[in-house]
C-alpha cells in the first residue's frame, strides 16, 4: 500500500477556526453576530435573514431544535394534530411536539394558525416551559405572571418590545442565546441539557458546542461522493481543506487526484474540514497528521499483555517498517485489542501527534483512528 500522511487539525483548532474573531468576554454578549453564530452552530436557527417576521410554526420548529427532540422533530408526521396542519407539512412534528409538552398552544376550533406570526408574550411562554416552569408556578394573572418572570430571568436582554409585538429572527437569536445561558427551575445552565458550557463570565461557549457537534474522521475515497458522508446538502455547506477556506469543486479535485480525502464535519453549521494527503515521512516532523495503511502488527508491552501499547503499518516502499505508532489512550488501545475492531490486515487512518527530538527523529502518538 502507498504510504500516506494527511495533514490535519486538532479539533479545538477546528472549533477555534469555527468562532475566529468572536471574543468570549462579557462584552460579546451583545455582539449579534457572536450570538447567531451560537444558536446556529447549536442547530436551532440559522438566522439567514434578521429582519424577517417569523411564524408560529417557524417558532415550534426553533423550540424542538433548543432540546433533545430535534433529531425527531424534523419534517412530516403520521398524523395532522391540526387541521390547518397536513401531515405532510415540513413542521408537522414540531408543532406536535411543541403542542403535546405545553410548549405552545392551539386556537379553539382546532387550529394552530401556523402562518401567523408569533408574538413576544407567546415566546416567552415557550420558552419559560423549556425552562421548567408550568401553570402552578404563576398565580392569578398567568400571562402577566409568566412576562413578569420572563423579564426578572433577563431572558428578553437586547430585544425591546412589549408582549403583544411580533419577533423577527434577529429577536430569535438573541432570545435562544439567552435561553442557553438561563438557569432552568432547578438551577443548571439551560445550555448544559444540551451538553454545551458556559465560559468563566457566563456565556454561551461556541467552541463548546462545535466540539459536541463536531463528527468524524471519516475516510473518502476517489470513488465515493462526499455527499454520501454527511447528513445535509454539499451544495449548500462551507468548505475548509487542509485548514484553508475551500470550495465543493476543490475538495473533489484534491479527492480525484490524491485518492482519498479525510473530512469533519458540523451539521448545525453546514461546514465540512477535509484534509488531503501529505508526504509524511518527508516533510512532517512535528504537529498533528493523519497515517493512511495496512495494520502489520499489533504489540503489546510484557508488563501488561492484555493492553497494545504499539502498531505497526505496512509501507510498500520499506520506508515504515520500522516506525511504531504507540497507542496514547485507552480509546485507542481498546479499539486495536482482542476485545476491539481493528485487526492485523485492516485498513486504517491513525489520526497521530508527531513531536521530535533533538536529534531529528519523529514519534508518532496515535490518538485517535478509523477503520476504512
Amino acid at each position: 500500500m502507498n504510504r500516506y500522511g494527511v495533514r490535519f487539525m486538532t479539533a479545538a483548532a477546528i472549533t477555534a477556526a469555527v468562532t475566529a474573531g468572536m471574543p468570549l468576554t462579557s462584552q460579546a454578549a451583545s455582539n449579534f453576530d457572536l450570538r447567531r453564530q451560537v444558536v446556529k452552530l447549536a442547530g436551532i436557527t440559522s438566522a439567514a435573514s434578521p429582519g424577517q417576521y417569523v411564524t408560529r410554526q417557524e417558532f415550534a420548529q426553533m423550540l424542538v431544535n433548543s432540546t433533545a427532540y430535534r433529531v425527531a422533530g424534523k419534517g412530516t408526521s403520521v398524523t395532522a394534530v391540526f387541521s390547518d396542519v397536513p401531515a405532510s407539512s415540513q413542521y408537522a412534528s414540531a408543532i406536535r411536539i411543541a403542542v403535546e409538552n405545553g410548549w405552545m398552544t392551539g386556537y379553539l376550533g382546532g387550529v394552530f394558525k401556523p402562518e401567523q406570526q408569533i408574538t413576544m408574550q407567546e415566546a416567552a411562554r415557550g420558552l419559560l416551559a423549556l425552562l421548567g416552569y408550568t401553570d402552578e408556578d404563576f398565580s392569578g394573572n398567568q400571562l402577566a405572571g409568566r412576562w413578569a418572570q420572563y423579564q426578572y430571568l433577563d431572558l428578553g436582554e437586547n430585544i425591546s418590545k412589549e408582549p403583544a409585538e411580533i419577533m423577527t429572527q434577529q429577536d430569535c437569536v438573541n432570545l435562544f442565546y439567552n435561553l442557553l445561558r438561563t438557569e432552568t427551575k432547578s438551577g443548571q445552565a439551560y445550555c448544559a441539557t444540551l451538553g454545551y458550557e458556559l465560559s468563566s463570565d457566563g456565556e454561551v461557549n461556541p467552541l463548546t458546542i462545535a466540539d459536541n457537534e463536531l463528527k468524524g474522521p471519516k475516510v473518502i475515497q476517489r470513488q465515493y461522493s462526499i455527499s454520501d458522508y454527511v447528513p445535509f446538502d454539499v451544495n449548500e455547506a462551507t468548505f475548509y481543506l487542509n485548514g484553508d477556506f475551500a470550495t465543493l469543486e476543490r475538495v473533489k479535485q484534491e479527492k480525484s487526484n490524491e485518492g482519498f480525502v479525510v473530512i469533519y464535519y458540523n451539521t448545525a453549521s453546514k461546514t465540512i474540514w477535509a484534509y488531503g494527503p501529505a508526504d509524511l515521512w518527508e516533510g512532517v516532523t512535528t504537529g498533528r497528521a493523519a497515517i493512511r495503511g495496512e495494520v502489520k502488527g499489533i504489540y503489546y508491552q510484557s508488563s501488561d499483555v492484555m493492553v497494545p501499547s504499539t502498531v505497526m503499518l505496512e509501507d510498500s516502499t520499506g520506508d515504515a517498517d520500522d516506525v511504531e505508532f504507540k497507542l496514547g489512550n485507552s480509546d485507542v488501545q481498546f479499539g486495536f485489542s482482542i476485545y476491539g475492531d481493528v485487526k492485523v490486515g485492516d485498513h486504517v487512518v491513525l489520526i497521530c501527534d508527531v513531536a521530535s527530538n533533538s536529534n531529528g527523529e519523529s514519534s508518532f502518538t496515535v490518538i485517535d483512528y478509523v477503520k476504512y
